[in-house]
C-alpha cells in the first residue's frame, strides 16, 4: 500500500509558507505537514475563513495537500517545569505573555486545542507535537526520584492533557505525540506509562520517530511491534 510522502515545514520556518511550498513542489512532494510556527500556521486564526483558505490556495497552486500539521513548540510548554528563557525563544507572543509559568502552560494548553480546531478546518485527521514534562529533569535518577514523585509527573500530564483531548475528539482529530527525548514518553516503556496515564484514550497515540531511538541506543524494532495502534504518523530521517 503506498502512503502519500510530505515534506515537515519546521526546519524552514524562517522562510515564507509560500516559498517552502513552492520548493516542495518543484521537488515532487506529494505534500506537506505543516509547522505551526513562523508564518506557516496561526492556529489562532483557525475561525478566519478567509486565512484558513488563503493556506488552502498556497497549497493547491503548488500541487501539493495537507496531511498533518505540528505544534511540538508550543505543546512543549504544556507540561514543562521550569519554564524559562529557553521557552520564551520559541514560543509565540501570545503564549508566552508575562512568562509567568503557569499563566504560559495554560495558554499553551488553549493553542493547543486552536490547533486541533484548526486541523478540522483544513480536513486533517492528525496533529503532531510535543507534551513537554514536569519529571524530565529527573530523568538522570539523581539526586533518587521516588515513585510518587513519577507519578506525580504523569498525574500532571493527564491533568493538563485530557481537556486538551476532549477537544480534539470533538472535532475528530487525533493528537500524535513525538516519542523525543524531554517528552513525558522518550522511550518504550514512559510510552506505555504515558498510555495508561490518560486510559488509552482512542485520540492520544505517536508521531514515530526511529532516529530518536537510534541516538539514545534504544531498540525502535519492538516499539512499532508493539504499539502499532498508536502509531499515526512517522518521520523519516536519515539516522536509519
Amino acid at each position: 500500500m503506498t502512503r502519500p510522502i510530505t515534506l515537515f515545514t519546521g526546519q524552514w520556518a524562517d522562510l515564507p509558507f509560500e516559498e517552502v511550498a513552492r520548493l516542495a513542489g518543484e521537488w515532487g512532494y506529494d505534500g506537506l505537514e505543516i509547522a505551526c510556527w513562523g508564518d506557516h500556521l496561526d492556529v489562532s486564526r483557525w475561525d478566519d475563513d478567509a486565512y484558513v483558505q488563503s493556506r488552502l490556495d498556497i497549497l493547491e497552486r503548488n500541487g501539493l495537500k495537507v496531511y498533518t500539521i505540528s505544534n511540538h513548540l508550543t505543546g512543549q510548554a504544556v507540561c514543562d517545569d521550569p519554564i524559562d528563557e529557553r521557552h520564551r525563544d520559541i514560543l509565540s507572543d501570545r503564549v508566552w505573555g508575562d512568562g509567568d509559568p503557569e499563566g504560559v502552560r495554560q495558554r499553551a494548553a488553549e493553542d493547543l486545542k486552536d490547533t486541533a480546531r484548526f486541523a478540522a478546518k483544513l480536513g486533517v485527521k492528525t496533529v503532531v507535537g510535543f507534551t513537554g514534562s514536569s519529571i524530565w529533569k529527573a530523568v538522570a535518577m539523581f539526586p533518587p526520584a521516588s515513585d510518587e514523585f513519577i507519578a506525580r509527573g504523569y498525574q500532571d500530564f493527564a491533568d493538563r492533557w485530557n481537556p486538551i483531548l476532549d477537544v480534539f475528539e470533538e472535532v475528530g482529530v487525533r493528537f500524535a505525540l513525538e516519542v523525543h527525548p524531554s517528552e513525558i514518553a522518550y522511550d518504550y516503556w514512559t510510552a506505555k506509562d504515558t498510555l495508561a496515564a490518560i486510559g488509552h484514550r482512542k485520540s492520544f497515540g505517536f508521531n514515530f520517530d526511529p532516529s530518536h531511538f537510534v541516538w539514545q541506543q534504544l531498540d525502535y524494532v519492538a516499539f512499532v511491534l508493539d504499539f502499532p495502534d498508536h502509531i499515526f504518523h512517522v518521520h523519516v530521517k536519515e539516522s536509519i
